[in-house]
């Protein structure tokens, strides 16, 4: 299949001329995509993280956190075309934002390295995403999703969290502390991401609604961390992320002013975004 159908010129043209093709029974056509996996000391957890990616992703970026066992070796024998950048900092948004700048493709995908989440979703991101969203955001608590490794207590919080960010910016998310998501490329230039914990999530919730793009939750599944402990804390990260969404100035009057098309969609039209 001839490359024919673009995303409209974002100033973020692929580095590398992919050609658009088939990957699944419903979605026809892909551009390429970037996976990101930030890391550290996760080398028993990759191999169940990397045999679910599908295998026309077109890299894979893992960010190593300064990592003591073998991660980059595991994840080098996995995907032997991994590309592995060095984390900037120590927190998981300095993680993300490292490879979010080492990325070539189109569409990017987060995915966490403690084999909770399914690549096989990725299909579904993408797929939102060449529909027409800008933003695809992986929900745990919207009709068909789940998760095996929140306490009530966590519930609650994100639940409390995600009403708040709900007023305050006009979002109408199910799921706020969410890991896994998909995004074009050409949103990081309207979401400034200037954070460096587990509150990088919020940040980017909160940021894509007041830029006015379009966001589509996905259901998606959360299973248990196979190997080792998380470093999220409850209260100290819920505190960190209640400061964000409090920091953040709400704009829901030039939001509602605001009109945005699809870039996939201009592309196929021909139009310019």
């Amino acid at each position: 299949m001839s490359s024919v159908l673009r995303p409209a010129a974002t100033g973020h043209e692929p580095s590398t001329d992919v050609t658009y093709r088939p990957i699944s029974s419903h979605l026809a056509i892909t551009p390429p995509v970037s996976v990101v996996i930030p890391a550290m000391n996760e080398a028993e957890n990759l191999p169940y993280v990397f045999k679910t990616l599908p295998d026309w992703i077109h890299e894979v970026v893992l960010v190593d956190g300064n990592s003591t066992d073998d991660t980059v070796d595991v994840a080098r024998s996995l995907w032997p075309k991994v590309k592995v950048v060095e984390q900037r900092g120590k927190g998981k948004g300095d993680a993300l934002i490292t490879g979010f700048e080492a990325c070539s493709g189109d569409i990017i995908v987060m995915v966490d390295a403690d084999g909770s989440a399914d690549g096989n979703e990725i299909v579904s991101y993408v797929s939102a995403l060449v529909s027409g969203a800008d933003f695809a955001k992986g929900s745990r608590f919207a009709n068909g999703g789940g998760t095996d490794d929140m306490t009530f207590i966590r519930k609650l919080g994100n639940w409390a969290l995600c009403t708040v960010v709900n007023r305050k910016f006009g979002a109408r998310y199910t799921d706020l502390c969410y890991g896994y998501n998909a995004f074009w490329r050409h949103c990081l230039d309207k979401i400034d991401l200037d954070c460096t914990g587990f509150e990088v999530e919020t940040l980017m919730n909160i940021r894509v609604v007041k830029a006015g793009l379009k966001v589509q939750e996905i259901p998606s599944h959360e299973y248990l961390r196979i190997h080792g402990t998380s470093n999220l804390r409850a209260v100290r990260d819920g505190l960190r992320v209640l400061r964000v969404i409090l920091g953040e100035r709400s704009n829901r009057r030039a939001l509602r002013r605001r009109t945005r098309r699809s870039p996939m969609l201009d592309s196929v039209r021909g139009e310019a975004s």
